[in-house]
């Protein structure tokens, strides 16, 4: 009997067989090992601001140097941001702090937040370098992109010169102050920190307007960039400079920014360009895309153009004025002296580039700077995109216009380290004969002055009262006379000079029981003159004090400072001019004078002549200007208006004869 022919033999024998395979693959030694989880990455596990620095590469270049430190190395490294918070990241600022002198040369995904140009000496930075976001200025969150990276992340790619061993920063942080940034995690493996920033929980957080903008921000000069319309290719801007610093002012100012994206100006009301140069758009990405545009009606193609304000007479002119606030030669007052000079304004077209041809799309320019001829520095931020500005209806109706888009730039005064004054202070008193002038090089000395012709290190020779009126040049023979008279050490070389375009000289007049005086006295030594000019000293212990001036107007501001401008009339400092007989006659400076009284009732223990009676700083037209390292010394007692000691020396010797008298 065949059983392997049979049905039910084979249907047993495939069962059989099926048990068998079910059973191995159910074995535990037949289990497969599951593969490893890779660990989540430092920003998958950052519910907050992940900030990353990488150093990518970097080559030793020359020159060579036997000392390590001194060595300069290229690098490229890459500066990462990342939004996985709950909430937008707006106006983004980051924080760098570098070791080595680096050398910023170039940066792309963001701009250097003060609008530096490159190549850009960190050193200048006292505790790190700031960079700003570009075009990304706003991060949004994974929630509402869907973890779109190009909405909530940016990456700054860096390129310069460090010295020494490679670097990486100590710390990264945002400039922020809702948030806390603990101390990075470093890996050495991969030339790399990263850290994440949380919300501070002892931060009150500001509040937001409806539009979802930052509030608007407060700094010495506010510039406004505004867009009233907006085309496909184009839009037209107004560009609003207001000065909130009391002691803030500019001259001539000249206005320059960055063109990021390839645009250009078309035209301008109101101001400017220094310079009408339509080259780079002609032979550029501009002339190839606008092919039947006429660029002879173009203003500006440049890059980095320069603005000037344009003079009064021009303010009428339907095709260049018109606009409040424009027309007035670059002058802008502080608020204080008067609060409709110190805004200026202009409007601007320009015309846009692919791939921004939508009227939605609206990027301001970067890099801001303005400055003036004898003026405060001052050093801008990156644009901040605000909530869009109010305007007045024109036509008298009790409505406002709102701009399409508005950004603001601050910008805050600041004197760039190294940088040198722009004017200087001489001090003197009715008790010396002798003054005490600017200091040697003042307000810096030129390239190649100090050596064989004058020394910059050797303090500035005592001089007579009537020096004082004469250029520089012309007070050699002077000063070395009164050095004899006076038997002063006289340096050899001679010091150089102060070197500064405008000197003010303080003038300790008199000194009595109730009250004393002194007598301030303006110099300009530039041939231009200076219209609106002011004044200001800070008098520590003698503020109080204060009483009138006599040739100027004087008001008594906060911070122990006296506010000083010409009266009508007067308001003009003149410049420099030639003397009498130009051939033998020295140049004459344009000059201002003022007796200013104080008294002593509202300020008991004064000592005038001890230093109470001399300001501690001075500016003139909002620069802070250099002030003497002494003051004259006391030969006399230290009230009674002016009795010197030779005139105490021969009351003396008069008494002495009488009394000696048979």
């Amino acid at each position: 009997m065949n059983w392997c022919s049979r049905p039910s033999f084979v249907i047993l024998l495939v069962v059989l067989l099926l048990s068998v395979d079910d059973s191995r693959s159910q074995s535990p030694a037949a289990t497969p090992t599951p593969a490893p989880v890779p660990a989540p990455s430092p920003d998958a596990i950052c519910n907050g601001i992940y900030l990353s620095y990488v150093l990518e590469k970097w080559e030793k270049i020359h020159p060579f140097t036997s000392d390590p430190a001194d060595q300069p190395y290229s690098f490229s490294a890459t500066a990462t941001v990342l939004n996985h918070g709950a909430s937008d990241l707006l106006s983004w600022t980051l924080l760098i702090p570098f070791r080595h002198r680096e050398l910023i040369v170039s940066v792309g995904g963001g701009v250097l937040t003060n609008g530096s140009t490159f190549p850009y000496n960190t050193t200048l930075d006292a505790n790190a370098t700031a960079f700003s976001g570009y075009p990304n200025t706003d991060l949004k969150t994974a929630i509402e992109t869907a973890n779109d990276l190009s909405q909530i992340e940016a990456k700054i790619t860096l390129v310069g010169t460090f010295f020494g061993s490679p670097p990486l920063p100590e710390f990264l942080a945002l400039d922020d102050p809702s948030y806390s940034c603990p101390r990075p995690t470093v890996y050495n493996d991969s030339y790399s920190v990263d850290t994440c920033c949380l919300p501070n929980p002892n931060y009150v957080p500001k509040e937001t307007n409806v539009t979802g903008f930052l509030p608007r921000l407060s700094g010495d000069l506010i510039i406004s960039y505004d867009v009233l319309q907006s085309y496909g290719s184009s839009y037209l801007a107004l560009v609003t400079i207001e000065n909130h610093n009391p002691l803030g002012r500019l001259d001539r100012w000249q206005l320059s920014w960055e063109w990021a994206r390839n645009e250009f100006i078309y035209s301008m009301k109101g101001a400017y360009p220094s310079v009408v140069d339509v080259s780079d758009c002609v032979f550029g990405k501009q002339g190839q895309y606008y092919k039947d545009l006429d660029f002879s009606k173009v203003l500006s193609c440049k890059r980095n153009p320069t603005i000037v304000d344009l003079t009064p007479w021009q303010y009428n002119n339907t095709d260049l004025g018109r606009i409040p606030h424009c027309c007035r030669n670059g002058t802008i007052l502080p608020p204080e002296m008067d609060p409709e000079q110190a805004v200026s304004a202009f409007q601007v077209q320009v015309y846009k580039m692919p791939p921004d041809l939508n009227r939605s799309v609206l990027f301001p320019p970067i890099n801001w700077n303005i400055s003036g001829t004898l003026n405060p520095n001052y050093q801008c931020g990156q644009p901040n995109r605000v909530s869009p500005t109010a305007f007045p209806d024109s036509s008298g109706l009790d409505s406002d216009s709102l701009a399409l888009a508005s950004w603001q730039v601050v910008c805050n005064i600041f004197r760039p380290k190294g940088a040198s004054p722009k004017c200087c202070v001489s001090f003197s008193a009715f008790y010396n004969d002798s003054v005490v002038p600017c200091k040697t090089c003042a307000c810096g000395c030129p390239a190649g002055t100090s050596g064989p012709t004058c020394n910059a290190t050797a303090p500035a020779l005592l001089l007579p009262p009537e020096a004082l009126l004469v250029p520089f040049d012309n007070r050699t023979a002077k000063a070395v006379a009164w050095a004899e008279i006076k038997h002063y050490n006289v340096p050899s070389p001679l010091p150089c000079g102060d070197y500064c375009g405008v000197s003010i000289n303080w003038h300790v007049l008199t000194n009595y029981n109730k009250g004393w005086s002194a007598r301030v006295t303006l110099f300009n030594w530039r041939e231009d003159q200076f219209a609106d000019w002011f004044l200001a000293v800070r008098m520590e212990k003698a503020f109080a004090g204060y009483e009138q001036m006599y040739s100027f107007n004087g008001t008594a501001m906060g911070d122990n400072t006296i506010f000083m401008q010409g009266q009508p009339g007067l308001d003009f400092l003149n410049g420099e001019v030639n003397g009498n007989n130009p051939d033998s006659d020295p140049r004459v400076p344009g000059k201002q004078q003022s007796v200013i009284s104080f008294t002593k009732t509202k300020t008991p223990g004064i000592d005038i002549t001890a230093g109470d009676g001399y300001p501690s700083k001075v500016y003139f037209n909002g620069e802070e200007c250099s002030m003497p390292d002494m003051i004259p010394a006391n030969w006399a007692p230290r009230s009674g208006g002016g009795i010197g000691l030779v005139t105490l020396f021969l009351l003396v010797l008069a008494v002495a004869l009488v009394i000696l008298e048979p």
